[in-house]
């Protein structure tokens, strides 16, 4: 299952303040002038607001952008065009078209729904014991060792014999067959690396077959996963332990309040009236299917 990631929402809500809170259209005074917050700017007399000029600060920084009096300046003079452009936009009657309004709804709403997910979030911490029953059941999940295997993933049967037969002649071309061969995607580049990875990690015909090799094997058939045809060859093992509960609080913690936010969204959608009236979109094609084992290869090496 996938979790909404909150942050991004959050980073929404930002970006559209910035926005409808520079739009003059919404009202004849300025948006900074209805709270306290000071005043960084004026255009024509229309403020830009201090708090708005930091919150896009701060969300420069959650991407790595510097603050610095530059940047700051840079802030100011966008937003400066900006109202600049709305001013213009409304001599024209462009705020009351259709698409405008559509728009600034869709922007309020975006703004709402984001600050009651932070409100949820800030209202409903996660609790010290529901992150160490986290850590524990995943603790419980992993084996003893770890492995660090390759493996060339094929459509058929008779592909992955041939690549088999290739391999008992010369099996050091292991890493040239998967490059040429493999449609693990993820993993040929590499030569069919999938680094190091817990068994639980992998769907169970590959967990099965590599738990029964001998270091530096390869499996003497075929192994059949609903991804297709592996060829797996176990390079080395190693014990495993658990990190501490201190050094992946933080992770558990923010999968927990996604978890959290997750159930919440199916609330809503479970207890609301979601009607499609209009003709729906063609469906986007299904990506392909994905094996486990390539989601291993993705994950950083230890």
């Amino acid at each position: 299952m996938e979790y909404i990631r909150y942050g991004a929402l959050v980073a929404t809500a930002i970006s559209a303040f910035a926005i409808s809170g520079c739009n003059p259209a919404t009202d004849s005074k300025s948006a900074s002038a209805a709270d306290s917050s000071p005043v960084a700017a004026t255009v024509n007399g229309k403020g830009i607001s201090q708090r708005t000029v930091d919150m896009i600060v701060e969300e420069g920084a959650a991407t790595g952008r510097p603050d610095t009096p530059e940047s700051r300046k840079a802030i100011i003079d966008q937003l400066a065009l900006q109202i600049l452009l709305a001013d213009e936009a409304v001599k024209k009657g462009l705020d009351k078209a259709p698409e405008y309004v559509e728009q600034m709804e869709l922007l309020t709403q975006s703004a709402l729904a984001n600050a009651y997910v932070q409100d949820f979030i800030e209202n409903n911490p996660v609790s010290d014991e529901a992150i160490k029953a986290e850590y524990e059941r995943i603790k419980g999940t992993m084996t003893d060792s770890e492995y660090k295997a390759r493996h060339i993933l094929v459509e058929t049967e008779a592909e992955a014999k041939d690549i088999i037969a290739k391999l008992n002649k010369d099996a050091g071309a292991f890493e040239k067959l998967a490059k040429e061969r493999s449609k693990d995607q993820g993993s040929a580049a590499n030569g069919g690396d999938l680094g190091w990875f817990d068994l639980g990690r992998m769907v169970p015909e590959f967990s099965d077959a590599l738990a029964k090799l001998e270091k530096g094997k390869f499996t003497a058939t075929p192994v059949q996963s609903q991804f297709g045809y592996h060829v797996i060859l176990l390079e080395d093992i190693r014990p495993i332990e658990a990190p501490p509960l201190d050094d992946v609080s933080p992770q558990l913690t923010e999968q927990l309040q996604q978890q959290n936010l997750q159930k919440l969204l199916e609330e809503l959608k479970a207890g609301a009236k979601i009607e499609v009236t209009g003709s729906a979109a063609a469906a986007a094609p299904e990506p392909a299917a994905v094996p486990a084992a390539q989601e291993a290869s993705e994950q950083p090496a230890n």
